[in-house]
């Protein structure tokens, strides 16, 4: 686990904290700290303030999709809901607002890393599924589209994907897909599904404007309205 905060004492009490929990910590205060720890070690989740001295955190989140495979969970100050979507919008697995509870912070932590890290179920005993020229392959955890070229996807859109996938022209709700993605409900303001629903679609969507594969239904949640079948 990578911490990357500009606050000497929150990366030492989250230290002390996860490695009191059996975790392995790595600390950085700056995003150029952070680029050299991600390229040199082993990092399986990572823990991103935004408020950092030589880089905006979303800049850095930014790379670090692009140039890292791995979930990351912000913890920040900022708590205005535009900051959460645009967070969610570059990738963020999770977001967690400051001041933030150290037992909810550690179960958002151990439910991305289940995630992320777990063995895929078989499915029918199939190693993937396929749907309108796309493959998704359930145990390398990646998506192809019908040339062979990967399609990147976070964990979280993984997961929603997923799910989805699992339950083809079936309507499920919000509560539904946040507790897959996020293993908690969906609260009253949350958006993040409609965040990760919308970045879904431009990945997959030949017209994200107009969907034609996940559909909204108004009032109950999302549908998956292309046909699936087992690879």
């Amino acid at each position: 686990m990578l911490i990357i905060d500009d606050d000497a004492d929150i990366v030492a009490l989250l230290s002390r904290y996860f490695g009191a929990n059996g975790y392995r910590v790595l600390g950085a205060s700056s995003a150029a700290r952070a680029r050299a720890l991600v390229a040199s070690e082993t990092v399986e989740l990572i823990l991103l303030d935004l408020g950092l001295p030589d880089e905006d955190g979303l800049s850095l989140l930014r790379h670090l999709q692009t140039e890292w495979r791995g979930p990351v969970i912000v913890i920040s100050g900022r708590g205005e809901a535009v900051e959460r979507v645009v967070g969610l919008e570059l990738g963020a697995d999770d977001y967690v607002t400051k001041p933030f509870d150290l037992r909810e912070l550690l179960a958002r932590t151990r439910s991305v890393l289940r995630r992320s890290t777990a063995q895929a179920p078989a499915i029918e005993a199939s190693a993937g599924l396929i749907f309108d020229g796309f493959r998704l392959d359930l145990g390398a955890r990646r998506l192809t589209d019908a040339a062979g070229v990967e399609v990147a996807l976070t964990t979280g859109e993984f997961e929603l994907l997923k799910a989805l996938l699992e339950k083809p022209r079936q309507v499920l709700s919000r509560d539904e897909l946040m507790t897959r993605m996020h293993g908690r409900q969906a609260g009253p303001f949350d958006r993040s599904i409609d965040v990760s629903i919308g970045r879904l679609r431009r990945k997959i969507e030949h017209d994200p404007a107009e969907p034609r594969l996940i559909r909204s239904v108004r009032g109950a949640g999302y549908l998956f309205a292309a046909e699936v079948r087992n690879a």
